[in-house]
C-alpha cells in the first residue's frame, strides 16, 4: 500500500501524505490498462477536490458511472441490523435455562471467544486500527420480463479489467465509536458513528444520518472485531450445520426484532426483515462466513411498493494472531441485489463482488480521542435525510454503465443503513 502521492502542483515539492493509502498495483509502472493511464489524472482531480467545495448536483469530475455508485452505495459501508449494547460478554446464567437452540448457540460463542484469543485478551482491547485494500466488481445484471416470469432478457458481465481497486482505513473505539474512509477508483466514501448517530458521506450526496440507534459497521464483523461478533451472536440460535469452503460449520441465526425494524423505517420505506447468519468452524471455532439477508419496501409516487432484497455473503480467510487475537486478513464478499414489484420493468438482479486483504492491524491506539469520531458539520437530520434520499429519482452523476439501475433508490438509499 502506498501512503505518499506525488505533488501534482509542484514537481519539486514534498510528496503528499494520503489520508487513505492506495494499493501499490494502481501505481505499477508499464501498465497498459485504461486504469493505469488515467491514474495520474484521477489522483490529481481527486486530490484537488479535497481543497475545494464540491457541487454534488453537478456531474462527477472524475467521470464515474452509476455502476461505481451502486457498488459503493451497497457494499461500501453497510451496517449490521442490531445495536451491540454490551462491551463485555455476559453468560452469567446457566445454559440449561435457555431453549436447546439458544444454549447451543451460547456454547458455540464461548468456543469462538476462546478460539479468537480468550475473554481476557478480547476485553483488554479498547480501540482498533485497520488498513487494507479492496477490489470491487459488478459481475452480472439480469432483467426479467414484465410478466415476472423470471426469464432473463439482459445479461452483462462487468469489471472485465479486474474491477475497481481501492483502499480503506478503519478506526474504532468500542463498538459505538468508529470511522471509515474508503477510496475506490479515486472516489471517496466516509462513514462513522459518534456513539449517538451513525452517518455517511459520499461525493454525490450531502452527509446524512442513519435512522435508529447507532450500529456497528459490517466490515468490522468480517473478522476484525471478535468481541463485537460475540456480543452480536450472544442472542442467536443454532439452526444446524453446513460445510462452507470444505469446512464443517455450525449455523447461528439472528433476526432483527420488530421494534428495531420499526425504528429504521419511515413513511416511504418499510424494513420488512433483516436476518444474519454466522457460520462457525467445527475445527477451529472461528467465524468462517457471515451472511445476511435484508428485505425492504419503497413506496413510489403511485403508492405502489417496489421491493429490494439484498443478500451478502462474506467468506473470511487467512486468520492470523495479532497481539494474541486472531484476525481474518483476507476475505471475499458476494452480493445479490434483487428488485421486484415494479410492473413496468419486471424484476432485476444485480450481482457484485468485493475481495479485500488487511495490510495493517493494531489495538489500543494512543491518542484516539472523541474528536476523531465527530460527525460532519453539514450532517442532515434523520427524517430530512431519509425523505430527501427517497425522492431522488436519478443518480446525480452521469451513468456510463450499459444498464439501467432504475429509480436510484439503492444508490441513493443504502438498504443497510437507511440513508
Amino acid at each position: 500500500m502506498r501512503k505518499l502521492c506525488p505533488n501534482f502542483d509542484r514537481e519539486d515539492g514534498l510528496d503528499t501524505v494520503l489520508e487513505v493509502p492506495i494499493p501499490e498495483e494502481m501505481f505499477a509502472s508499464g501498465g497498459n490498462t485504461r486504469g493505469h493511464k488515467s491514474l495520474g489524472t484521477t489522483m490529481k482531480a481527486w486530490m484537488r477536490s479535497r481543497h475545494s467545495h464540491v457541487d454534488r448536483s453537478a456531474p462527477s469530475p472524475l467521470g464515474r458511472g452509476a455502476e461505481l455508485q451502486l457498488m459503493l452505495g451497497v457494499i461500501g459501508a453497510p451496517l449490521v441490523p442490531l445495536h451491540v449494547q454490551t462491551h463485555k460478554f455476559s453468560f452469567s446464567h446457566h445454559l440449561k435455562e435457555d431453549p436447546m437452540e439458544a444454549s447451543m448457540a451460547k456454547y458455540i460463542i464461548k468456543q469462538y471467544i476462546a478460539a479468537s484469543g480468550g475473554e481476557q485478551a478480547l476485553n483488554s482491547v479498547s480501540s482498533m486500527y485497520a488498513m487494507g485494500k479492496v477490489r470491487m466488481t459488478a459481475t452480472e445484471f439480469r432483467t426479467g420480463n414484465g410478466d415476472n416470469t423470471g426469464h432473463a432478457n439482459k445479461k452483462a458481465s462487468k469489471g472485465g479489467g479486474g474491477g475497481e481497486m481501492g483502499g480503506f482505513v478503519l478506526w474504532q473505539k468500542k463498538p459505538d465509536l468508529w470511522c471509515l474512509e474508503l477510496v475506490v477508483a479515486g472516489c471517496k466514501i466516509s462513514a462513522g458513528s459518534d456513539g449517538k448517530v451513525a452517518w455517511r458521506q459520499t461525493p454525490w450526496h450531502q452527509s446524512h444520518a442513519s435512522r435508529g440507534p447507532p450500529r456497528p459497521l459490517r466490515r468490522t464483523l468480517q473478522g476484525l472485531d471478535p468481541r463485537s461478533t460475540a456480543n452480536l451472536f450472544s442472542n442467536a440460535v443454532c439452526i444446524g450445520e453446513k460445510a462452507i469452503n470444505g469446512e464443517d460449520c455450525f449455523i447461528l441465526r439472528l433476526d432483527a426484532e420488530a421494534a428495531a425494524l420499526q425504528a429504521r423505517s419511515s413513511n416511504n420505506v418499510e424494513i420488512i426483515r433483516h436476518t444474519v447468519w454466522g457460520y462457525f468452524s467445527h475445527r477451529t471455532g472461528l467465524l468462517v462466513q457471515l451472511e445476511d439477508s435484508h428485505l425492504l419496501g419503497i413506496k413510489s409516487r403511485s403508492e405502489e411498493s417496489v421491493y429490494w432484497e439484498t443478500t451478502m455473503k462474506s467468506l473470511m480467510e487467512d486468520h492470523r494472531p495479532v497481539d494474541g487475537i486472531y484476525i481474518a486478513h483476507a476475505g471475499r464478499t458476494t452480493v445479490s441485489l434483487f428488485r421486484f414489484g415494479d410492473t413496468n420493468d419486471g424484476c432485476t438482479r444485480t450481482r457484485m463482488e468485493e475481495t479485500w486483504t488487511i495490510e495493517e492491524v493494531d489495538f489500543n491506539i494512543w491518542g484516539l480521542s472523541m474528536d476523531c469520531f465527530l460527525s460532519p458539520g453539514d450532517l442532515k437530520e434523520e427524517e430530512e435525510g431519509c425523505d430527501t434520499m427517497v425522492q431522488n429519482k436519478r443518480p446525480p452523476i452521469r451513468s456510463q454503465a450499459p444498464f439501467k439501475i432504475g429509480p436510484s433508490k439503492v444508490a441513493a438509499l443504502d438498504p443497510y443503513d437507511l440513508d
